[in-house]
């Protein structure tokens, strides 16, 4: 741990036990408490109830610290664990962000586990990766998915190349491989080749490759997950083969890709019908995971609530403000003519999508949770939040979310025997609220929940206390803070205010 680190941070201990909490364990059971927890050397030893509500604890049956060890006392709060981010992107060249930045935004929100499907490159990503294990710098866990066919000299056009770049990703020590789509044959070969090599997988089935590789193509092929929900509406299509495209339609453009796309799912066969059941039992029968990304296209169907959402003022740097203004470069700035009719277009598209999820996570399928943050308004940390809001609105129950946001990203990365619930032999990453998520998940903010009190005062409730992750205690506050200091200092450099789009003054 560096010394800097240690400005936000204590540990690890040799033993570490978390006082009188109320545990959410994360594999769907209900709340129990209170207990404590005892930790040695990152490995939860004991989950033990201690006592009753509104009875006193009787100290001598508590589990007893050892010479050494810290006692953190969690009475009255809320014990989950850390949060999986299966789509988190650390930061971007166009972006202005730096790892440092993003790091701690995600690690103020609770999120001690990232899958980055696809990024600078696996160099870069390895470094950063290593450098989270040893906990030389503040970041959560990374696993790093590589992009197809990053880092090739050449493009990939054959089978036998598709097979030799997944041999050299592994190599590498990447943890998995993010596609895009490419041809069948080329799509083949790649996911039976990093199958056998024991390695995960993840597609945005994009628009230049979907007509023929749709996710039930991947799927069968041994793609482990989907991210989005592009190649899903077309595996249902069942009067088509395509989307509707307009005529003058410009993949480039991306106020057609975006405004078409939101009128995609209206092309899919009908919920519950026939052919929408067939697709969603055989990726049940593959045990194949969806990762929605609900939130990353929120903007969509309500893109004043994305771009004046309260955080944007104090953690938002001036060069993602810009990224995410109105562009015909920036990739996720389609707002180049957007109204009422696209909006409204995009919250059918979103009642159809969610009633697909949500009847796959009742079928026992697992949906996982994955912001994609940087791009189209939504900031790290607080995108993830909202993604759990997102999941509440489509029917799951507050349980089955942080299901989601835990063991569900666990399996996901086949990584459930050290991470995503709070279990005896389990690594101790953990997420101690002082309020109740269940109730009202908006306390897992870092601006928290709006509260009147008795005497009519607005207060803000909640906000993450502590991430512990591998043992290490992180104020998630102080994260918060300094990522505040780090916006304030960038506006100051540039004199930057937020200026909404289209206003000069």
């Amino acid at each position: 741990m560096s010394l800097f680190a240690q400005d936000f941070s204590e540990g690890p201990f040799s033993q570490l036990i978390i006082r009188g909490a109320m545990l959410i364990n994360g594999n769907g059971a209900p709340p129990r408490g209170p207990v404590d927890i005892v930790v040695e050397k990152n490995i939860i030893k004991d989950v033990v109830v201690v006592g009753y509500p509104g009875v006193l604890i009787d100290e001598s049956k508590r589990p007893r610290l050892k010479p050494g060890g810290k006692e953190l006392h969690a009475g009255g709060m809320y014990v989950l664990p850390g949060f999986v981010d299966m789509h988190g992107h650390i930061g971007g060249v166009a972006q202005g962000a730096d790892s440092d930045y993003v790091f701690k935004l995600w690690m103020a929100h609770g999120v001690t586990t990232v899958r980055e499907p696809s990024g600078r490159g696996v160099d870069w990503a390895m470094k950063l990766k290593r450098s989270s294990e040893k906990n030389e710098i503040i970041a959560p866990r990374i696993f790093v998915y590589t992009g197809f066919g990053q880092g090739s000299n050449t493009p990939i056009s054959t089978p036998e190349m598709a097979r030799n770049w997944v041999r050299e990703n592994a190599k590498k020590g990447a943890d998995g491989v993010k596609f895009f789509g490419a041809t069948p044959e080329i799509m083949t070969a790649a996911l039976d080749e990093n199958k056998k090599l024991g390695l995960r997988s993840a597609c945005h089935h994009a628009q230049t490759d979907v007509a023929r590789w749709n996710v039930l193509h991947s799927a069968r092929a041994g793609l482990t997950s989907m991210e989005h929900w592009y190649g899903l509406p077309e595996a249902l299509f069942d009067n088509k083969t395509v989307q509707d495209y307009p005529l003058d339609y410009n993949y480039q453009n991306e106020q057609h890709r975006f405004e078409e796309a939101g009128r995609l799912w209206k092309q899919a066969a009908k919920p519950y019908s026939d052919h929408w059941n067939n697709v969603m039992n055989e990726l049940l029968e593959l045990d194949f995971t969806l990762d929605p990304t609900f939130n990353i296209y929120e903007a969509s169907r309500d893109l004043h609530r994305a771009r004046r959402a309260e955080w944007h003022e104090t953690y938002t740097l001036p060069s993602l403000w810009r990224f995410y203004q109105p562009s015909k470069i920036s990739h996720g700035s389609y707002w180049h003519n957007w109204g009422t009719e696209q909006e409204v277009a995009w919250k059918e598209n979103y009642r159809l999508w969610m009633i697909f999820i949500n009847e796959y996570k009742n079928r026992r399928g697992r949906v996982t949770v994955g912001s994609d943050s940087g791009f189209i308004f939504q900031l790290y940390g607080f995108a993830y939040i909202r993604e759990l809001e997102l999941l509440r609105e489509a029917g799951f129950h507050p349980l089955e979310v942080i299901r989601s946001a835990t063991l569900n990203g666990a399996e996901a990365l086949g990584y459930a025997d050290k991470i995503g619930s709070v279990e005896v032999g389990k690594l101790a990453d953990f997420v101690i609220v002082d309020e109740n998520p269940l109730q009202n998940l908006k306390v897992l903010y870092g601006t928290g929940a709006v509260r009147l009190t008795e005497d009519n005062e607005v207060v803000r409730a909640g906000g993450v206390k502590y991430t512990i992750k591998d043992g290490i205690i992180y104020d998630a506050k102080k994260l918060l803070a300094d990522v505040k200091r780090i916006v304030e200092e960038a506006k100051e450099k540039e004199g930057f205010s937020i200026k909404q789009p289209g206003i000069k003054e």
